[in-house]
């Protein structure tokens, strides 16, 4: 690990007040001068691998703005700080009983060690475990610009489907996010351009040709909250997640769904993607075929493929698509099945 300069921020004006100090020196955002940590469960992984190079990081743990570190559950929508971390999230029994995508998004996603100690910001943050992008022997696009990428033509297994380009395939490795753009959540940013909301479903950049700029913040920007509005889908909602093993393993496919069914008629169907794309996918094509139509395993097999229509497989990752039609199969049936 480089040596770096450490800081802890008392409160959001403390950060943008860094941020402006250490502005001279800032890089990309993907590899800024200055970057934040809260969990550090992600962070401290790749600055340990040399991939992460920051020369300041800011301890955002001490950050003293109450709303950053509760959840607040209303009749229209539940508001989660920035700084909650995910087993708190999960353990949560507005979550758990009013959007149990999330809940089961949040259980599958790491390990109790690591859900006790990440944030849910920054676990929407997270980098890729792409092999070639972790080792920095490989030339990697979305680590060193313009250098290539060695996944392609490489070992792809682990590799996405959907949203890649000639410049990268690197899979987006989170859950949260999946289950947070099949609910129309909204990401609170604080930075230079004052306070924002964006679509989280807009966060995360396709990689076209710049894989090294992977979302729409800006260096300095903090995510201070995640909305998420309440819907008539929301309670019939349910997380599927197929990996090598059962603990503590990245998705090789993973779908969130949300249905809203009027007897066994898709009124509303929103289905997303994980594990096989480069950033968190949307299948907005698998939820027109659905709506109006009475949910069955054929209509959902209509709507598996639809999902994947547009992919493009390597050498060793083929096997993704007939494995994600499955799981979307599967993610149907059992929302649909659910007791509310």
């Amino acid at each position: 690990m480089r040596p770096f300069r450490f800081e802890r921020a008392g409160s959001v004006s403390d950060v943008a007040q860094l941020i402006a100090e250490t502005r001279t020196a800032q890089r990309p955002p993907v590899t800024a001068a200055t970057q934040f940590i809260a969990g550090g469960t992600n962070l401290v992984d790749t600055m340990k691998l040399d991939v992460a190079r920051p020369e300041v990081v800011v301890d955002l743990n001490g950050l003293g703005e109450a709303d950053l570190h509760r959840i607040e559950a209303t009749d229209t929508g539940i508001r989660f700080g920035a700084l909650v971390r995910m087993a708190e999230a999960e353990q949560h029994e507005a979550v758990r009983s009013r959007y149990p995508v999330i809940a089961e998004s949040l259980a599958l996603a790491a390990s109790p060690q690591i859900r006790n100690m990440a944030s849910l910001a920054g676990n929407l943050l997270q980098r890729t475990r792409c092999e070639y992008f972790r080792e920095t022997t490989w030339p990697c696009n979305k680590r060193d610009p313009g250098t290539g990428c060695s996944a392609i033509g490489g070992h792809d297994r682990q590799h996405a489907v959907l949203g890649t380009s000639p410049h990268c395939i690197a899979t987006y490795p989170g859950d949260f996010a999946q289950a947070l753009i099949a609910l129309d959540a909204m990401v609170e940013i604080e930075g230079g351009q004052g306070l924002r909301k964006i679509p989280v479903a807009e966060l995360h950049r396709l990689p076209g040709d710049t894989p090294h700029i992977e979302t729409l913040l800006n260096a300095g920007d903090l995510i201070t909250a995640i909305s998420v509005p309440a819907g008539p889908w929301t309670a019939r909602s349910h997380f599927l997640k197929v990996r090598d093993r059962t603990s503590y393993a990245f998705a090789l496919a993973s779908v969130a769904v949300a249905l809203q069914l009027e007897g066994e008629t898709v009124h509303e169907a929103r289905i997303a993607l994980g594990g096989v794309a480069t950033v968190p996918w949307r299948a907005t094509e698998a939820e027109a075929v659905l709506r109006g139509r009475t949910l069955d395993e054929q209509s959902a097999g209509m709507a598996a493929e639809a999902a994947f229509a547009g992919a493009r497989t390597g050498r060793h990752n083929a096997f993704k698509l007939d494995l994600g039609r499955a799981a979307v199969v599967q993610a149907l049936m059992e929302t649909k099945r659910m007791r509310l």
